[in-house]
Parts: structure tokens; sequence; C-alpha cells
């Protein structure tokens, strides 16, 4: 953060307020004495409080493991905040300095999903080079680490974006069944900033897939569970990890599900929408760019005779972001490959895309079958929780 003065903004003269870090700034809140600065610390956020003339004054008391959104800066040094965990709807809440606490609003978001039971960890895996990965890893208390739990692993992994804790009432039914849900902060992702995004991308892209299966073998080597009951999902980029996930270590997964994903990397800047993932992916055009895709395209990368997990691919007749001729060819060619009895799986939404704009509806609908598809795939049997019946 840097400070010029408003007679000569001369930003080679400019003063450092706060020096970079490992953290990435994402918003500045200027107050009456102070600075609010939201950062992004890995995925969860963090706002420090910084003087109007520098110096670190603390940070916000926020919830463990927390987003934050919008900030806006009230009278004197209070401000208004917006924010949310994995198991806390989003809500606002009021920041007075001379307070020891921020005091909840009545602006907030009211969820029927019970999340009162549930642990929120946060713990790290290790990439193939040293570098700590984060997984963030939510079960209902009491749930042993004996190796035995249903576990969903998420994750994304490009183009900068970072995946900060997001509240789901969907997950709900998941951990209630005694499932573990795991979200891991890849690189490829913005968790730390721009020096994160590009080490996973263009012809680094296959350290995404490397800290993502160094998050499964760590899920599986901590105790929450084993390859049998070890499921994995991912859209669009996301989808794509999915793809090289199954095809790289086709043995440590019972179940995948891939939605909206690319697959033929080769071909997919010919897509309508292609030349758009040029400078996340690379093109063929380029001979180290065209072998760092050819390594790692999932179509290429089936092997016939191969035994792969059972897979559910997700894709709508209306796609205009990725074409869903990915999701269709990639399925054919793993039916034509697999040597297991699993089921390899296409899903198709007549009236969807690319997620954006689907009804309500069809959202309901396809969460239906992607649980069905993972409850039969690791052997769980839904049991209806008791539901306390107002008088």
């Amino acid at each position: 953060l840097l400070r010029v003065p408003l007679a000569a903004p001369v930003l080679a003269e400019a003063e450092t307020l706060v020096p970079e870090s490992e953290t990435a700034i994402v918003g500045v809140t200027p107050a009456a004495t102070r600075i609010y600065l939201t950062e992004m610390a890995g995925g969860p956020s963090q706002v420090r409080v910084i003087g109007s003339n520098g110096g670190d004054q603390g940070r916000l008391p926020l919830a463990p493991v927390s987003a934050v959104g919008q900030v806006l800066a009230l009278d004197g040094d209070t401000i208004l905040y917006r924010s949310n965990t994995f198991v806390a709807p989003p809500a606002w809440y009021r920041f007075d300095p001379q307070e020891e606490e921020p005091a909840p609003t009545a602006l907030r978001t009211h969820s029927p999903a019970d999340f009162s039971d549930t642990l929120v960890s946060r713990i790290f895996a290790t990439g193939r080079d040293g570098t700590r990965v984060p997984i963030n890893v939510l079960h209902r208390a009491g749930v042993a680490l004996d190796g035995s739990n249903p576990t969903l692993l998420y994750a994304y992994g490009g183009y900068g974006i970072c995946l900060a804790p997001f509240f789901d009432p969907g997950l709900s039914v998941w951990l209630e069944q005694g499932g573990v849900f795991a979200v891991a902060n890849l690189r490829g992702g913005g968790e730390y900033g721009d020096a994160w995004h590009l080490a996973g991308n263009l012809t680094r892209k296959q350290t995404v897939f490397d800290d993502f299966l160094a998050c499964a073998e760590h899920l599986v080597t901590a105790g929450y569970t084993n390859p049998e009951r070890l499921a994995i999902m991912g859209g669009s980029n996301g989808g794509l990890l999915m793809g090289a996930a199954l095809t790289q270590r086709p043995e440590l997964f019972r179940a995948v599900v891939a939605a909206v994903g690319i697959h033929d990397m080769l071909r997919v800047e010919l897509d309508p929408n292609g030349a758009f993932n040029i400078t996340e992916f690379g093109t063929v055009a380029d001979p180290a760019q065209f072998a760092a895709l050819h390594a790692y395209s999932p179509y290429h990368h089936v092997v016939d005779g191969t035994a792969y997990p059972a897979v559910l691919f997700t894709t709508g007749d209306h796609d205009g972001r990725v074409n869903p001729a990915h999701s269709r060819k990639m399925t054919a060619r793993l039916q034509a490959a697999t040597s297991s009895a699993r089921p390899i799986l296409l899903r198709t939404s007549a009236n969807a895309g690319h997620g954006m704009g689907t009804s309500l509806n069809e959202q309901i609908v396809e969460e239906t079958d992607v649980y069905t598809f993972l409850f039969d795939q690791l052997g769980m049997t839904y049991v209806a929780p008791e539901v306390a019946l107002a008088q």
C-alpha cells in the first residue's frame, strides 16, 4: 500500500505504508484515523488495521475461517462489514474500535440448515516441491479419524480465482450423513496473490494437479478416509482438474464428479469461446506450451484397460463458456477404455449453460443426482434426520 501527496502524485516517489507480504490485499477502507485492509490469507480473509501514518495496529477479531466481502466506513473509525463462514450464512457486522468485539446487525441471511455441531479446521498438505497447500475440512463433531469416512474433496485451481469460505446449505445433507467435506486452495488460484496464480498457469499447470493429488493423499494419510471412500468434485477449470486427476491417479479415488469441464486441451482454443483460455493454459501454436498441454490433456491420457473410478460428467446443452462436446467425448472415451465395472455417466441439462442462470428447480434436481451418485458409489445409506415438529 503506497501513499503519494495529491499535490505531486509521482508514483516513483511514493511512500510505502504497507510492504508486500504473502497475503493479497483485496480491499482498502480509509476511516478517520486508520485504514482497514481486507486481505486474502490463503483463502480465508483477515482485516488488518493500519494507522493513517503507517504501522500495524492489529487485526479485526473475525470468526475463524471466514470470508469478508464489502466493508463500509461510518462515522469516525467505525465500519460495517459483510462476512460469512462455511457454517454461517452472510451477515453484516458493526465494528467500533471502542468495543472489544464486532456486533451483529439485523442485516443477515437466515438458513434452515443446521451446522451447529460442524467442526471446521485448516490443515496443510505438502506439494511435490515442498510448498504448503491449505485444505479446509468440515465434518460433524464425533467423526473419528479412522480412515473410513466418506470424503468429498472439492477444488478449482485456476485463473487467479480464490476459493474463499462459502456457505452452502446443501452441504448439511452430506455432513449429517457422516461425510467429510474438504476444499483445497491450490496454486493456480489467487489465495496468496499473483505469485500463487502464476505458479500454476501456462506451462506450470501440472503444479495444480500435483497440489490436488497431494491434498487427496494427505486426507488419506491423516486418517480422514481411504481411496475406496474418497470422491472428488470440480467444475469448469475444476472439471479439467478432475479429468487430470482421474487419468493420472485413477487408483486414488472411488468416484469423480466433473462439471462443465475442459478435457481436450489440444482443441479447446478452436472452440467459439476457446481463445479466452489461451492466457491461462497457453496455445498449441507455441511449441513449449503445446508440449505442456499435451502432457496433461485428460482426453489424450485415457489408457485402454485401466480400472477407472466411477465418473459423473455434467454439462449443459447451451454452455457458451465450455463446449459440452468436451464432456461428451470424454465420457465416450472412458466408457470404451475402462476395465472396471464402475459407471461412467453423462448428465446433460437441456435448458442450462455454464451454471449461471440455471433455474432453482434444475439446480435442485442436479444436486440430487450428484448426491445420489456419490452416496451409491461410497456405500452410504441415507438416514433421514429427525426433525422436531412445531407444536
